[in-house]
């Protein structure tokens, strides 16, 4: 076993397409937007989802500059670390942990419902849900082993036909508009001066969730100073556009007035429903397997980046030191890979015994939580960016070390704050629920135990609290916990 990752084995392209298909456009389209016009009533999805590309791309300069002096596939826990201290980049790994967890579980549950509603009328079988989750569980096992240019292959096959498709589909109801001519209405700058748009804004960022993960990739790219930057904006551009450009052509076919009503009557089939009497049922089911692909294809992606955060920790014996052995074959994070599949397995048994609602209590819930999650990481490191610049410039930019990063930093937190203060309308539950206040609870709490075992790590075993953070610059051997390897890229940066 090696305690580093395959080097040079990504290219631009690669991890463009392991953080798109995180995000699942199709997924987003068909079920993010949709969901976005039932639940908040505001028309204006399509801006809002334009307004959260310009903040996460004000995120991503401060995000993409700290990358270029820093390197770990830690990403988030590495950057809060050296930019808040060691103590909240630990705490910031729990909560990384957790989220990514969440949104990689969670995922199962929309997979195995959507697959069975899919074939089982089709074929005429009576499959569980959970048996088409425990297939695609399989699967992504085996992958998440192997070496990460093949996953890259196998998502950028399933993520160019979901393009395709949903660009093929949005055109098409761009040319049947309700009443002949094509409204723009729902792209009206006005929109974000109405009631409700702190909730579609919170909406439109779960749709991004997994753009970030570029920097999780940088150790095994082929030039990591490059790629993170390009992957980035690229991923940032691609959704951005697509979500935009899908939500509004569902609101030209169905007509502005009506985006609401439709979306709450059809649900997740309302782009299918639309497209339908003029492509025929053909193409809709292409586009409905694309649907299960696209799941499948962020399952697989959120497992590679929860694999690699595991390796990070594990390598620097924040974690046992055990998560920290890559495959010398195949350069995957094997060990963290294995473990990240028996906790799902573990989290699947439960929720097929339970009898739950694969779609409501395991991929509604757990990925709306593990979205969270992110999106306090996120705020948090945009924080980190500026502390970090504030002791050394490194020759950046005032733009990029703190004019960037300070501005999403407040508007981040923002929607963090509109988040938390609507998260019972995002479950789709009570005000009075105990959810609404337990799971951000849950994250306070998680934060903080993190932050309370690196402090215990700086009394116990110092010399492995000040290798915090230095990911492939310390590679900590298991059972000495010292500084070894020299920087592989960049320069070397030590977290306060």
């Amino acid at each position: 076993m090696s305690r580093t990752l395959a080097r040079d084995r990504l290219g631009v392209p690669s991890v463009v397409f392991f953080v798109v298909a995180a995000a699942a456009p199709l997924t987003v389209v068909a079920g993010g937007a949709t969901t976005g016009y039932a639940i908040t009533g505001v028309t204006g999805m399509p801006v809002a989802y334009l307004l959260v590309a310009v903040i996460l791309t004000l995120f991503a300069v401060g995000y993409v500059a700290m990358s270029r002096h820093i390197l770990n596939a830690g990403a988030f826990y590495t950057y809060v670390g050296h930019g808040l201290g060691r103590p909240a980049g630990v705490g910031g790994a729990m909560v990384a942990l957790v989220a990514y967890n969440a949104m990689q579980v969670g995922l199962y549950g929309g997979f195995g419902a959507v697959t069975a509603d899919l074939v089982n009328p089709r074929l005429g079988w009576d499959v569980a849900w959970w048996a088409y989750a425990l297939a695609a569980w399989a699967i992504v096992g085996v992958l998440g082993v192997l070496r990460v240019d093949l996953n890259g292959r196998v998502l950028a096959a399933m993520l160019s036909a979901e393009i395709v498709i949903t660009v093929v589909f949005d055109l098409v109801m761009l040319d049947h508009p309700t009443g002949g001519q094509v409204s723009w209405v729902t792209l009206s700058p006005s929109h974000l001066l109405t009631a409700g748009i702190g909730a579609a804004l919170v909406t439109a960022v779960t749709g991004f969730v997994g753009f970030e993960a570029t920097v999780v990739f940088a150790e095994e790219t082929r030039d990591p100073r490059r790629t993170v930057a390009r992957a980035t904006y690229a991923a940032l551009a691609v959704t951005g556009l697509l979500y935009a450009a899908s939500a509004w052509a569902m609101s030209v076919a169905t007509g502005p007035d009506r985006i609401v009503t439709a979306a709450r009557t059809d649900g997740t089939q309302l782009i299918f429903n639309l497209v339908r009497p003029h492509l025929g049922q053909t193409l809709v089911t292409v586009g409905q397997v694309l649907f299960v692909t696209s799941l499948f294809a962020a399952l697989l992606a959120f497992h590679n980046t929860v694999a690699r955060y595991g390796f990070a920790l594990g390598r620097e014996a924040v974690l046992p030191v055990w998560l920290g052995r890559a495959s010398r074959r195949t350069g995957a994070p094997a060990t963290a890979s294995t473990a990240q599949t028996a906790l799902a397995l573990v989290v699947l048994g439960f929720y097929a015994a339970a009898g739950a609602d694969p779609i409501t209590h395991l991929f509604f819930w757990v990925t709306v939580t593990g979205g969270l999650g992110v999106l306090i990481l996120m705020t948090a490191t945009s924080a980190a960016v500026v502390g970090y610049f504030a002791r050394d410039p490194h020759d950046e930019t005032l733009t990029r070390r703190l004019v960037a990063p300070a501005t999403a930093t407040v508007l981040l937190a923002g929607i963090l704050w509109a988040t938390v203060a609507g998260f019972d309308t995002l479950l789709g539950v009570t005000p009075d629920s105990p959810l609404r206040w337990l799971i951000p609870a849950g994250y306070v709490l998680t934060a903080g135990l993190g932050i309370a075992w690196a402090y215990r790590l700086r009394r116990a075993r110092p010399q492995v609290y000040a290798a915090i953070g230095l990911g492939a610059n310390s590679a900590i051997p298991a059972g000495t916990y010292r500084s070894s390897a020299p920087p592989a890229h960049g320069r070397r940066s030590t977290p306060a």
